[in-house]
């Protein structure tokens, strides 16, 4: 908690993950493509966006890239997104993570427990690694280790996560045999797992401040992570160790603002304000020119960066997805390990990758004098807990469209609806298989994107 005081994929497939997306190119009709039609590859079913120049100068800064160079690397993580997505349904509970690295994320890695996956992961221009345990049998082991934190005291054991890279769970502690005795009481078996030894103490510091910077009971300041809508109530999403139900809310210019209305920490670190009459959500971030699109999610390796009141801009990549992190509060779990820098007053601000927004920043160690490692809540389960829409460049004033507009060919994809990857649906008497996890909105229906969508 932060607050104050692919080889490219084959070229045809581009996909929306971080893409600099801004909405759907073409016509944004709820009707199927026609079958005598080909469907839309992944970069014309999207169409792009500069990106904001405070992202884009924190990129070329925090990772060593000049300009062109950093276009070309949200380009390629972005194609990355969607192969990723459509290997892992190619190879089922075969599948044990994905990951891009490179200087531009230029290689995509598809790491399979089946040796005979690897011409399928090869044919779509990855690289094929072959491993002992599946992610869904290392994200298991994670959860009992979730769930064991829950009764053992785990301050000597600070952090936990699925290193698909490894194929491991990784324990970082402070002292192994701390680790080893979580590891006893979850029931984890140690083949699965690797202890690092670490002198990382990650914690919450409360002189608060944000993107857009809030005021919680008139005392500490936070950030505002991504503006969002109920129905007609608008509001922002933002971290859940900022305040807690019931707590009011003055924004930067300490103008009376909202309520907190939702919140969850530790456990999780999501919450929601409701905001007066007086404030209105919009698709931007820091009240910069960075606009955002959606919320696919990012592939680990993949880049990403931060906004907040304290320090601005700062990128970094995606370390880990599902990580769990223990503060002087408790554990917090499905946090995302990044390599961005923060510092106290950046917390509850915004994570976005291009276009896409991430989640809200969380906590940390370190600072961004000497480097340092934060977490970030993932925005996708705050937009579904909460039952929350994302403000976008598509959005209108409220909740996406009118389900029951004229035309609409039926089923079960739904604008407004939080899909994981693996989720199917029904559309236009078809069946379409999610490959990123993503809020749906309004012209990005199945058949439309093919980033997201996989028809089966």
């Amino acid at each position: 908690m932060l607050p104050r005081h692919l080889r490219a994929a084959c070229a045809a497939v581009t996909a929306a993950g971080a893409l600099l997306a801004a909405g759907l190119s073409g016509s944004a009709s709820a009707q199927p493509s026609s079958p005598s039609t080909a469907p839309p590859t992944a970069a014309e079913s999207l169409r792009t966006a500069a990106a904001p120049p405070g992202l884009l100068a924190a990129l070329q800064r925090d990772l060593g890239l000049n300009r062109q160079q950093a276009d070309r690397r949200l380009t390629n993580e972005a194609e990355a997104g969607a192969t990723a997505g459509r290997l892992r349904a190619a190879v089922g509970a075969h599948f044990a993570g994905a990951w891009v690295s490179g200087t531009l994320s230029d290689t995509l890695t598809v790491a399979t427990t089946d040796p005979a996956d690897a011409p399928v992961i090869r044919a779509r221009g990855a690289d094929a690694v072959v491993v002992d345990h599946s992610l869904a049998a290392l994200d298991a082991a994670k959860a009992r280790l979730d769930r064991a934190a829950a009764h053992h005291a785990t301050t000597d054991t600070p952090v936990w996560y699925v290193d698909v890279r490894t194929n491991r769970l990784v324990l970082e502690a402070i002292r192994p045999d701390a680790a080893r005795s979580l590891l006893a009481t979850a029931g984890v078996d140690a083949s699965l797992t690797r202890i690092e030894k670490t002198a990382e103490h990650p914690r919450p510091l409360y002189d608060l401040r944000g993107g857009d910077a809030y005021y919680i009971d008139n005392s500490s300041r936070c950030s505002i992570g991504f503006p969002v809508t109920r129905g007609t109530q608008q509001g922002f999403a933002t971290a859940g160790h900022c305040g807690r139900v019931g707590s009011s809310t003055t924004g930067f210019n300490r103008v009376a603002q909202g309520t907190f209305q939702a919140s969850i920490f530790p456990g999780n670190d999501m919450a929601w304000v409701a905001t007066n009459a007086n404030w209105t959500a919009t698709p931007y971030v820091n009240g910069s020119s960075a606009q955002v699109a959606g919320s696919a999610q990012a592939t680990v390796g993949a880049s990403v960066c931060r906004s907040g009141s304290t320090t601005g801009w700062h990128c970094g990549t995606v370390q880990q997805l599902n990580s769990s992190v223990t503060y002087q509060e408790g554990t917090v779990s499905g946090v995302t390990r990044t390599s961005v820098c923060a510092e106290p007053g950046d917390s509850g601000g915004s994570f976005i990758s291009g276009s896409q927004a991430q989640g809200v920043t969380s906590g940390g160690s370190g600072n961004c004098t000497s480097g340092g490692t934060t977490y970030f809540q993932p925005i996708n389960p705050i937009l579904q807990t909460y039952g929350l829409t994302l403000k976008t460049t598509t959005s209108g004033p409220g909740d996406p469209g009118d389900p029951g507009d004229p035309g609409d060919p039926g089923g079960t994809w739904s604008a407004g609806a939080v899909y994981q990857a693996g989720d199917t649906v029904t559309y236009g008497g078809a069946t379409y298989r999610c490959l990123q996890g993503h809020q749906a909105q309004p012209g990005w229906e199945p058949p439309n994107t093919p980033a997201l969508w996989q028809r089966v």
